[in-house]
């Protein structure tokens, strides 16, 4: 069991004010708001704690590092920023992928990845 300390603290608070995935960058940037002299080595080493906990899961993108959200949410997919990196989810699942799985085939999985302008970006 991992002991509780202001870096990990801070880092899955950094996780429940976000609400959607997050890169080892972007978690240093917003848990250096709660304990400023945190490193990117202390990042990397809590996020691999919390993910053999089951708190966070990896979520992996083609061509770019992975990110990290916490685990348990229900199926969902996400949205990829172009311009500003940034990587939202998708609440719900539209497709019927039964549907068009090749005859013969068995479904077993999907993930899917939208890709475009956030808000922010969009402007």
């Amino acid at each position: 069991m991992e002991r509780r300390t202001r870096q990990r603290n801070a880092i899955w608070l950094t996780f429940e004010r976000a609400a959607r995935p997050l890169g080892p960058q972007e978690i240093l940037d917003l848990a250096q708001r709660e304990v400023p002299r945190m490193g990117l080595a202390t990042v990397y080493r809590n996020i691999k704690s919390l993910v053999n906990e089951g708190r966070l899961r990896v979520v992996e993108l083609l061509g770019a590092p992975d990110r990290y959200e916490v685990s348990g949410k229900d199926h969902h997919h996400h949205f990829h920023c172009r311009s500003c990196d940034g990587l939202f989810e998708v609440e719900t699942c539209q497709g019927d992928f039964d549907a068009i799985t090749p005859s013969g085939f068995r479904l077993e999985d999907h993930e899917i990845t939208l890709y475009g302008l956030c808000p922010a970006c969009a402007v």
